[in-house]
């Protein structure tokens, strides 16, 4: 096993990287014998604000988050969030420590030091909407299919097997195959994450430095930070524009406005072609296939009668304002009459299967949105097709009349 902590002077600073794994036992003894021999100006730690309130006060979410989730339509963040925090508390769970452990016992010996501490990690909310929205439809099914899978494989997990994922070869050509599958997610968490990290740290002004980073980022921060390319100039515009959140899936975004225009455009010509007939035929094709496939995606997530009832009348007008979402007025009825429970919010970090997701109450309101919103995306193309065709036809039909 590779040597563990990695020493940079660079800018008269003397800093000690530590490559931990967030599940290790020897990573929270390397990380307590380090700061206690060392005795640094500062430690600094990969969490940000959030993840360090979690793990300091062992924050459960909440009613208020969840309300805010289904208000913002932002579900399939936060469902790769659940996903992700819970596959890590599974390997935590096989290993008898609770995942951040390494984290804790850095701010715990700090503050038994009177060391001051810094956090240097970039909101996890940052993180995960610049990944999300960088990534294609096909990368974003990809990401997904691996996070569900991960999650709920029964592959054993040991000491043997979390150590040999610190050494830096394997670490390497895992970076190396997450590039080539998913370029985007792997810039964002991986590639954005070092340099924020070794931007973070080369503004410090502390001359003596231990920084507590997954074992994955320790060679690109070492780098950035021995490169010219970094520093006490540009950091603070370098930060800056790292926390920023660009508009993403901007094609998805004009697909979204063109889509309804096209559909309506083809309604008023077909009207014009045929008369009230067609526009009435239209107007019931478009109800039926639209919310009757928003009503079957509710339905696959156990929503409620109400839900699935409100998934079918909301559709047909949702799919023709790109603002709206069925699933959103399916959540909030979900919510309503089946308010989740204290058990349902304490149990989000407790969720080791499919079946736990669709039983659990605050997940269910999040797949009723997910399901009603991906039925509802589904009828829009059907039911837009099949009018489309309707013209179409008449259209062939006259030419060759004529």
């Amino acid at each position: 096993m590779l040597n563990e902590i990695t020493k940079i002077n660079v800018n008269g600073k003397e800093i000690f990287l530590i490559g931990t794994a967030h599940v290790s036992k020897e990573s929270v003894s390397l990380v307590r014998k380090t700061i206690e021999e060392e005795m640094p100006d500062i430690v600094a730690i990969e969490l940000c604000e959030q993840r360090y309130h979690a793990i300091v006060n062992q924050k459960k979410w909440d009613e208020t988050e969840i309300g805010n989730v289904i208000r913002s339509g932002k579900i399939y963040l936060f469902l790769m969030q659940l996903l992700l925090t819970n596959f890590q508390r599974k390997i935590g769970d096989e290993l008898g420590i609770k995942p951040g452990s390494e984290m804790l016992q850095a701010l715990e010996i700090a503050k038994k030091k009177n060391i001051p501490v810094t956090l240097i990690d970039r909101e996890i909310k940052t993180k995960l909407k610049r990944a999300f929205n960088r990534m294609s439809l096909m990368e974003k099914f990809k990401i997904l299919y691996g996070l569900i899978s991960g999650a709920f494989e029964k592959e054993e997990i040991n000491d043997e097997l979390i150590e040999k994922l610190k050494e830096k070869d394997v670490i390497t050509e895992m970076m190396e195959d997450l590039g080539r599958e998913i370029p985007s997610i792997k810039e964002v968490l991986v590639d954005e994450r070092d340099h924020y990290i070794a931007d973070k740290i080369a503004g410090l002004k502390e001359k003596k430095v231990v920084a507590v980073v997954g074992a994955g980022h320790v060679d690109g921060i070492k780098n950035l930070l021995e490169s010219e390319g970094i520093s006490r100039k540009n950091v603070k515009e370098e930060l800056k524009n790292l926390e920023k959140i660009p508009e993403g899936g901007s094609k998805l975004k004009y697909l979204g406005y063109l889509i309804p225009l096209v559909i309506i455009g083809i309604v008023i010509f077909g009207f014009s072609l045929k008369g009230g007939d067609f526009l009435w035929e239209s107007i019931v094709k478009w109800v039926v296939i639209n919310g009757t496939l928003a009503a079957l995606g509710t339905a696959l997530a156990f929503g409620h009668p109400f839900s699935i009832i409100t998934a079918f009348l909301a559709a047909p007008i949702t799919s023709l304002n790109p603002l709206l979402a069925a699933g959103w007025f399916a959540g909030a009825v979900e919510a309503k009459v089946r308010k989740p429970k204290v058990k349902d919010f304490e149990g989000l970090l407790k969720l080791n299967s499919l079946r736990d997701y669709w039983r659990n109450g605050v997940t269910r309101i999040l797949l009723v949105m997910a399901f009603a919103n991906i039925g509802s995306s589904l009828g829009t193309f059907l039911a837009g097709f099949s009018i489309f065709m309707d013209i179409y036809n008449e259209i062939l039909k006259l030419l060759l009349q004529g």
